[in-house]
């Protein structure tokens, strides 16, 4: 069985790191494009709540007993497969596990305009995650 108060831990992380983005993220390209320094630290934001969420659906799906996923977006698959997210926002993550990717390993490459396009997708799924591990999480205590 999971642990809630890991899950409560990743998914404050998450939430504040979501929030951070939405407050960093400039209205137009040009502001984000010519701020190295905005560029890292919303960057760094993503980068964690993309590790949070990762981090979130590897623990669920092993500790519940589904399997070890062999990747991220096996994780977010196997989450749901069980039920606990949708398959639509496992498509979701799983696009956005490749951001992450991009960020961790390939950061000298990662073009300030393609990122400032893709934020706000990637904070609405970010956002509809959260919300479903929330609601799993209830469902969990309530015993159904």
């Amino acid at each position: 069985m999971t642990d809630p108060l890991l899950l409560l831990r990743k998914l404050t992380m998450l939430r504040e790191h979501l929030a951070r983005i939405v407050r960093r993220r400039p209205s137009d390209v040009e502001t984000f494009a010519a701020d190295v320094d905005l560029q890292d630290a919303l960057s760094m934001s993503l980068l964690v709540c993309l590790q949070e969420s990762a981090d979130i659906a590897l623990h669920l799906a092993a500790d519940e007993k589904w399997g070890v996923p062999a990747s991220y977006a096996e994780g977010f698959e196997m989450l749901a497969k069980h039920g606990v997210i949708e398959q639509s926002l496992a498509l979701d993550m799983s696009r956005i596990a490749t951001l992450r990717n991009r960020l961790a390993h390939g950061y000298s490459s990662v073009d300030a305009r393609r990122l400032w396009a893709e934020v706000p997708a990637g904070v609405a799924a970010m956002g509809r995650f959260e919300e479903a591990i929330g609601a799993w999480m209830a469902a969990q205590q309530g015993g159904g």
